[in-house]
């Protein structure tokens, strides 16, 4: 079967789905596709290094645009369609942190890709009720890549939604710990939406304490700054 034809199926089909059971793109709004292609095309990767406070952090979208719509109706929204779309570009930041890592040794060595775990931030047990699962590590098994549940919620930190950056800082503060030792783990820690960076910056010192070693930092999208971290008078 060619894949022009594979491609005529396809797209038969989304349209047979489409009359049975209506559905709008998550990033526009078009009706009769879960996500459009031009909202598709808007989530193509475009990994990117920004730093927050001393951490470099690879992101791979924009929070803006659709980009944004499709990850906040992929979160809060209940639109997990969306999971193929945005593994991509996750994966994408994986990989450039991966890359950065310096002194990459050969694979079944010390210190390979395969010693690299990747580690997410834990939800709250509210977001948990809400969603019913995890957005960052659902991502990550529709990309292929498996993650560690290394760190857990110390305590309860309030949504980080509509907080400024101190206000983010002190609500992130020493909320994350791990669940055991991690003397000389290589870690890799993976967000979906990096704002002041508070979360990750809690998440690497949780790492240092427990005695691991944070190689890098990735995230789906990272919130672009309007102003910068810090202002004269």
């Amino acid at each position: 079967m060619s894949r022009q034809l594979r491609d005529r199926l396809a797209a038969a089909g989304r349209d047979a789905w489409a009359t049975l059971l209506p559905t709008e793109c998550s990033g526009c709004g078009a009706v009769d596709r879960a996500l459009c292609a031009s909202c598709r095309l808007a989530l193509a990767p475009a990994v990117h290094a920004v730093t927050r406070d001393d951490a470099l952090i690879w992101a791979a979208l924009t929070y803006a645009g659709p980009a944004r719509h499709v990850i906040a109706a992929y979160k809060d929204g209940g639109r997990t369609d969306a999971a193929a779309a945005l593994a991509a570009p996750l994966r994408a930041a994986i990989v450039a942190a991966l890359v950065a890592v310096p002194n990459l040794t050969e694979p079944n060595q010390p210190g390979s890709p395969r010693d690299i775990h990747l580690v997410t931030i834990p939800s709250s047990r509210l977001a948990w009720r809400v969603r019913g699962y995890h957005p960052v590590d659902a991502l990550l098994r529709r990309a292929g890549l498996h993650s560690s549940t290394v760190l857990v919620q110390r305590t309860e930190a309030l949504d980080q939604v509509g907080l400024g950056r101190a206000a983010r800082a002190s609500n992130k503060n020493n909320s994350l710990v791990a669940r055991h030792p991690l003397d000389g783990v290589s870690v890799i820690l993976v967000d979906d939406v990096v704002t002041t960076g508070a979360t990750l910056l809690e998440a690497r010192r949780a790492v240092f304490a427990a005695g691991g070693i944070v190689v890098g930092l990735a995230a789906l999208a990272e919130t672009r700054r309007l102003l910068p971290a810090h202002n004269p008078p």
